[in-house]
């Protein structure tokens, strides 16, 4: 088995947090701060946060809050449910979130709640478990989850339930890994993970498997790095990640680097980008590989992070 080229990944995610002017960062603009969000957490989990300037980055992150409370995904973009959480959880890294006027941010995430429990995006109304996981775990990590319905909450997302036990985006929604992550993750924040058949659900989790140990997000799907996290979390939450390789998912991110240049990418030989870096190191976390922090399944933070929020006094 190879081993993980810590000291390269870091190099190139501090290099890409850099270029602003390459085609990758601009066509990116829109979602950089969900872009720094990646970067960063793989930083803190291989120990390497401490190369970033936390007081640069805290400065930007605020510029790219509107005056709704919401944040945008770069400095002067409409604000959405998803830059916001990623704005929180930055934030939450570098121990900053006493910056933040709480209320304001949480009223806005409030807002985005549909009467029947659902959540939308932004103001434009498109309507997903996404957004349900995202309003959950902003809220939870701002200690103000009785801004919301959290038990219509719970409702509308065991509405989005499949017969194979997976979820999807809406009611009906094709069962999909990512999907069934935002939901798990909120029922697990919210306390309701009880309320899962979770030997059906671990089912369809594991058979997202392939050959080469490799997870997909859907069935007759190949293989990508980022299942490492959507499908491995989940299985983590309802504890039944016994019931995959391990070591064989373990070798397939391994594959998956560049190990001249640094990166991860969603399969062996493609091109390589933060996104993919950020997962597949998340996921060898999750597989505990030796050396990374732990990383929590449910709010996509470091363990040390998350107990800071909820622990201290």
């Amino acid at each position: 088995m190879g081993e993980l080229e810590v000291e390269k990944h870091a190099k190139y995610i501090l290099a890409v947090e850099k270029k602003k002017d390459d085609f990758q960062s601009v066509v990116m603009e829109h979602l950089r701060l969900n872009g720094a969000y990646w970067g960063l957490t793989t930083l803190d989990i291989i120990g390497k946060l401490d190369a970033v300037n936390s007081d640069d980055v805290v400065s930007w992150i605020m510029q790219c809050q509107d005056e709704s409370g919401g944040f945008g995904g770069n400095i002067g973009h409409d604000p959405h449910v998803l830059y916001t959480l990623s704005a929180i959880q930055v934030l939450a890294l570098f121990n900053k979130l006493d910056i933040l006027d709480t209320e304001k941010v949480a009223n806005y995430i409030a807002s985005l709640q549909a009467d029947d429990g659902s959540f939308a995006g932004d103001i434009w109304g498109e309507i997903d478990t996404r957004f349900s996981y995202i309003a959950i775990c902003s809220l939870a990590l701002l200690h103000q989850l009785d801004k919301i319905n959290v038990e219509k909450a719970v409702k509308y997302i065991l509405s989005c339930q499949n017969v194979d036990g997976g979820f999807g985006c809406i009611p009906g929604g094709e069962s999909h890994a990512g999907q069934i992550f935002c939901c798990v993750g909120a029922l697990a924040i919210t306390g309701h993970l009880h309320l899962l058949d979770k030997d059906l659900l671990g089912w369809w989790l594991s058979e997202r498997q392939v050959k080469c140990g490799g997870l997909n997000g859907r069935p007759e799907k190949l293989p990508d790095v980022c299942y490492s996290w959507w499908v491995l979390s989940s299985l983590i939450m309802i504890d039944r990640i016994h019931w995959i390789d391990k070591p064989k998912l373990v070798q397939f991110i391994l594959d998956c680097q560049d190990k001249e240049n640094g990166g991860i990418s969603d399969r062996p030989d493609d091109a390589v980008d933060v996104y993919h870096t950020y997962f597949g190191i998340a996921g060898l976390s999750l597989l505990e590989y030796p050396g990374l922090k732990p990383i929590d399944p449910a709010y996509a933070l470091p363990v040390d992070v998350v107990n800071r929020i909820f622990l201290s006094s």
